[in-house]
């Protein structure tokens, strides 16, 4: 017996959709039962946004459903979860291209922190620092048309329920959604005590903030020699140093 869920007789024109590669933006054609897809245009290999194995806790087929899908992909939910936060950062900030290239960059950094802290055993949910690397500059639209700024305190202030709405749309799970709004809220200035995920989202920005400042201004050697000092991880000092250690030659 074939679930009708995923039996092309019973399908509408909704379950053949187009969705948007987390990487380049390009639309990715997908088919309800499609697990995943390369991008025609990057080449990276996406994940079905709209798979929901939700099914499976009340299904009596669950077990053969389940059952034909590649391991990899019943294994990469967090990969799933982690594509759809990229996406729906992407159609928040729209055309604003440099937000979302920042965005992009501070989780390429805190995806590679956050292994380097997990191999050392210091822990670290990879689903939180994922989702507080996307977002974590969510409330610069609400705090420039609010304020007509966007300085830190008004970013930390008005990101916290963006962020909670769209991973609430993304069925994440409460203590999730609170961990990385309470990251977002304060993610530009560290408390006495903080968490693996927070330091690891907190380093990943300040490689990409100096990174972009840099890139501007050239820094000088007195700067860079204080660079490790400002990190909270010893990942992201030594990630941090290989990053920006091009511009010792030029500082």
């Amino acid at each position: 017996m074939q679930c009708p869920g995923q039996d092309s007789r019973y399908w509408s024109g909704e379950n053949v959709f187009e969705s948007n590669c987390p990487k380049c933006g390009h639309g990715v054609e997908f088919f309800k039962d499609d697990s995943q897809r390369t991008c025609g245009h990057c080449g990276h290999r996406m994940l079905n946004p709209k798979i929901d194995f939700g099914c499976a806790s009340y299904c009596p087929h669950a077990e053969q459903c389940l059952g034909s899908l590649p391991p990899d992909v019943v294994e990469a939910q967090g990969d799933l979860f982690k594509d759809r936060i990229a996406i729906a950062m992407r159609r928040y900030f729209g055309e604003d291209r440099r937000r979302i290239r920042h965005a992009e960059a501070v989780a390429e950094q805190a995806e590679i922190i956050a292994k380097a802290e997990q191999d050392a055993e210091q822990g670290g949910d990879m689903m939180v620092i994922m989702a507080a690397a996307y977002l974590h500059d969510i409330g610069i639209r609400e705090a420039e048309r609010k304020f007509n700024s966007s300085s830190a305190r008004y970013q930390q202030s008005e990101g916290p329920p963006v962020a909670r709405e769209i991973l609430t749309r993304l069925k994440a799970k409460p203590e999730l959604v609170d961990e990385v709004c309470d990251i977002i809220s304060h993610h530009h200035a560290p408390r006495d005590e903080e968490t693996t995920n927070f330091k690891v989202l907190y380093d990943a920005d300040l490689i990409v903030n100096k990174l972009e400042q840099y890139q501007e201004t050239p820094p000088t050697q007195d700067q860079l020699d204080r660079l490790p000092a400002l990190f909270l991880t010893t990942s992201g000092a030594d990630q941090g140093l290989k990053v920006l250690g091009k511009f010792k030659e030029k500082g």
